[in-house]
């Protein structure tokens, strides 16, 4: 007889948190719980994380007891511990990839890992566990959901709830039937649509936010006895049916256990849409290629063209970028700001860089269409194919098959280190932010609960 996929989900997770881990697998759960607290501590004070506050601030009573505590040291209940987490670290855009499943996991699992770990004082191998159980269960329902799924939903926001709810669930030493009640349960709380960031707003990253809150409540609930519906995912009117085609569930047990997905993440080396990278790595290879100076840009260049996938045309194709959220999501304005400045980092978006006439001039010199062969490499494959044109009747044109911080070209840990006090240094200060990077590094002999503090 054929064991229930949310049991056998519920099963390995538990098995996940009792076994040895294995060094290797240790040390890329380390780089993503790293890559996940520089992106929510460079989002902490960012739009909309005030006015969150705010409206949370009756869960946020220093004189009152709570039971968890946000990695900036803010004393709340862990589920708005999860919920201010998982949108902090969405909101920079610098969050990691698992490029198969179109898919944020860091936001929503770490955001809600870290709410539990602090209230249950969990030692930091176990968080190291339950972040690795989460990313590897929440990435294969978002492989089976596939590419149709990510037609009209938010992966982030949908896939993540699943992977908040394993982490939540295995820090609470949850039974894999409790683990399989807490999935089916937060299978129905699974929200957020890509209509939410077509235009300037604050739903996308509330997304991957709402997914860590909904998953802290779904492992809490189910760890007391609460209870769902088992053929959830699978059923004739369940998560496939409603919202993918042809999802094929058969696939989310395959080689599970042997083949870790956290192992092959992608982590940002850009702060914009992932969907833009491989345009804007090509860009600069061009760039270098034919030796444009910054300085010549406007002087040099005709006209650029620049082919991608159709989902990076749909999702990061704004025309004219008016907010910092809008030119994150705009092909043609981190393209131009690429070539002019060097990067695409934290300062991209800021108010000058927004009004910047050089960026607005080149912008307009940029052609962006689909190209068949690179929309049917997706999602495995996030190409770019880039040409310059210059006004000295120069033509040159470089394809570019993947993105820097991909599996196949990784971020070494130098830079994903560099990456941390980049993001870091402006909340914690630059010693504070070395030693928050040390303790990160070494996490797994610690039972730190991760509370971050302000330099005083």
């Amino acid at each position: 007889m054929t064991k229930p996929l949310l049991l056998e989900l519920g099963e390995f997770a538990s098995a996940t948190m009792q076994q040895r881990l294995d060094p290797d697998l240790c040390h890329h759960a380390k780089r993503a719980l790293i890559d996940f607290c520089a992106c929510a501590i460079a989002g902490w004070n960012e739009e909309p994380m005030p006015l969150l506050r705010a409206a949370l601030a009756h869960e946020m009573d220093p004189a009152v007891p709570q039971a968890s505590k946000t990695l900036m040291g803010e004393a709340c209940s862990p589920r708005t511990a999860a919920l201010l987490q998982g949108t902090a670290a969405h909101l920079v855009e610098f969050d990691d990839i698992f490029k198969d499943a179109i898919y944020h996991p860091g936001a929503p699992t770490i955001g809600a890992a870290l709410a539990l770990a602090t209230m249950q004082h969990s030692k930091g191998i176990d968080l190291l566990r339950a972040v690795i159980a989460g990313y590897e269960i929440s990435t294969r329902i978002g492989v089976v959901m596939g590419r149709a799924h990510y037609r009209y939903w938010h992966n982030t926001g949908t896939i993540g709830s699943f992977g908040a709810a394993v982490a939540a669930s295995a820090l609470l030493k949850a039974k894999p039937t409790q683990i399989q009640h807490a999935l089916a349960v937060v299978a129905s709380f699974a929200a957020g649509l890509q209509q939410a960031f077509r235009m300037d707003s604050h739903s996308k990253p509330l997304h991957a936010g709402r997914a860590a809150e909904a998953g802290v409540l779904a492992g809490l609930g189910a760890s007391k006895g609460l209870i769902g519906s088992l053929d959830v995912l699978d059923g004739d009117a369940g998560f496939g049916v409603a919202m993918s085609s042809a999802a094929d569930w058969s696939k989310a047990t395959e080689a599970l256990g042997s083949r870790w997905h956290i192992a092959s993440m992608t982590f940002k080396n850009h702060g914009c849409c992932g969907h833009t990278f491989a345009a804007i790595d090509g860009a600069l290879i061009l760039q270098q290629r034919l030796q444009l100076s910054r300085n010549n840009i406007l002087e040099d260049i005709q006209s650029i063209e620049v082919a991608s996938y159709a989902e990076a045309l749909a999702v990061a194709n704004i025309a004219q970028p008016r907010t910092a959220a809008e030119a994150k999501f705009s092909m043609r304005y981190v393209v131009a700001h690429a070539l002019l400045y060097g990067a695409v980092r934290l300062d991209a978006v800021s108010a000058s860089r927004l009004e910047d006439r050089a960026i607005r001039e080149l912008m307009k010199r940029i052609e962006v269409r689909e190209d068949a062969a690179i929309s049917a490499a997706f999602p495995k494959q996030r190409a770019a194919s880039v040409t310059i044109n210059l006004r000295d009747g120069t033509r040159e044109t470089h394809f570019q098959p993947t993105r820097i911080g991909d599996p196949d070209a990784p971020l070494s840990d130098a830079a994903l280190s560099d990456k941390f006090l980049e993001l870091s240094s402006a909340q914690l200060g630059e010693t504070g932010a070395s030693a928050a990077l040390e303790r990160l590094w070494h996490i797994e002999h610690s039972n730190d609960n991760l509370c971050f503090r302000r330099p005083t």
